[in-house]
């Protein structure tokens, strides 16, 4: 493994939060002109599955990512995934149908189960303990920062270009997301050339038992996202937004003033009790955002959402990390994300299937996630003991 200095932040930590930023960007570029995209294609009441068969194959192949990522290296995984988005950036504007659409998202998913699993592993060989949330804070940020770009730009790129030249543009960005790293020094101290026996997955590689609390809780507070991702374009059109990436610029960005904080603050007082803050706050989002009547109340929510996300993901990536065995961090990280995929593939999907193109079902469909969110904090609050 990789030394670990006291000098925690070195070039390594800084090229990874730098490649970050470039891959969520690249494919979070996309999100907000997909549904109209799809639907020029024929496709409206396809909507849910843009997000949900991305999810699908990102959480299908966690327990491959993992298991790689413990035997052939970090970088590798990491490598495959930017690659999967370079490839399927030229390939969108040759989609003439709903089926070929549909299907490359399908492919498009792989590429976020290979990716975070391997930048997830990496950081946890590299920093000491005592700054895991710390240093997934900072992380997060980065990836945070992609993820307010990326519809930001790609809906610029699109209105005053085309939607072809936004597909290119995200694979630039997932071209330079692999530059990055594919030099980097790995830290997995002895790697194994691959062999396609590899692939084989047994049942104890799907799933790593130690991680199962961080897991659950990932997976109700990720519901929402699956949703927001789904239903938010179109109900920031129903409202009079033009631009469909504001509300996600707006909670990104509320994101990034908490996250270096609330990693800090889970190290010195624990992480169960910032998620049971950030649980309870995710319910407030929801809820505002369900009763959302103009602009400024989407925009309001949207900052909300932002500060429980913000507490929220870096602490969780950080009480895996502290659960894992060493041996098996690519396992558990794979765990927690296929949970996360789970999250969102079904929340999308139950959202679509809520919304079904009627604007008078908005509320309903955030209503239900705040349900969602408050079985989070119910779990943290009677099930989950503090460290």
């Amino acid at each position: 493994m990789a030394e670990k200095t006291s000098r925690v932040y070195g070039l390594q930590f800084g090229l990874l939060c730098l490649s970050s930023f470039l891959f969520f960007a690249s494919f979070n570029m996309l999100i907000p002109e997909l549904p109209n995209y799809l639907t020029s294609l024929g496709g409206a009441e396809y909507k849910g599955l843009i997000i949900s068969l991305f999810t699908l194959t990102a959480g299908l192949s966690r327990p491959f990512s993992g298991k790689l990522a413990d035997k052939i290296g970090r970088i590798p995984v990491m490598v495959v995934g930017g690659a999967v988005c370079l490839a399927c950036g030229f390939l969108y504007p040759l989609t003439g149908s709903v089926a070929a659409f549909l299907l490359l998202r399908f492919v498009h998913g792989f590429s976020t189960g290979f990716t975070p699993t391997g930048i997830g592993a990496y950081v946890a060989d590299i920093i000491p303990v005592h700054r895991r949330g710390e240093a997934t804070g900072l992380l997060g940020l980065a990836g945070s920062l992609g993820m307010a770009a990326g519809p930001a730009m790609g809906g610029t790129i699109a209105n005053h270009f085309s939607l072809d030249i936004m597909f290119y543009a995200s694979s630039a960005l997932a071209f330079l997301a692999v530059a990055v790293v594919a030099r980097m020094p790995e830290t997995l101290d002895e790697t194994q050339k691959f062999r396609v026996g590899m692939l084989k997955i047994t049942r104890k590689e799907i799933f790593e038992p130690r991680v199962f609390h961080p897991s659950l809780v990932m997976f109700f507070t990720i519901f929402s996202f699956g949703a927001i991702l789904t239903v938010v374009p179109d109900f920031s059109e129903h409202l009079g937004i033009q631009n469909k990436g504001l509300f996600f610029t707006s909670f990104t960005l509320s994101s990034l003033a908490v996250r270096f904080l609330a990693g800090r603050l889970s190290d010195k007082y624990g992480r169960i009790t910032i998620l049971r803050l950030s649980a309870a706050v995710l319910v407030l989002a929801l809820v505002w955002l369900g009763m959302a009547k103009s602009a400024v109340d989407l925009l309001t929510a949207a900052a909300i959402f932002g500060l429980a996300s913000g507490m929220n993901s870096p602490t969780i990536f950080a009480w895996t990390i502290d659960l894992s065995h060493e041996a098996h961090r690519g396992r558990a990280m794979a765990t927690m994300y296929i949970a996360l995929e789970a999250g969102i593939g079904i929340g999308a999907l139950s959202s679509s299937w809520i919304y079904n193109n009627q604007s008078a079902n908005f509320p309903l469909v955030f209503f239900t996630c705040a349900g969602t969110a408050l079985l989070a904090f119910l779990y943290l609050m009677l099930l989950v003991k503090k460290e």
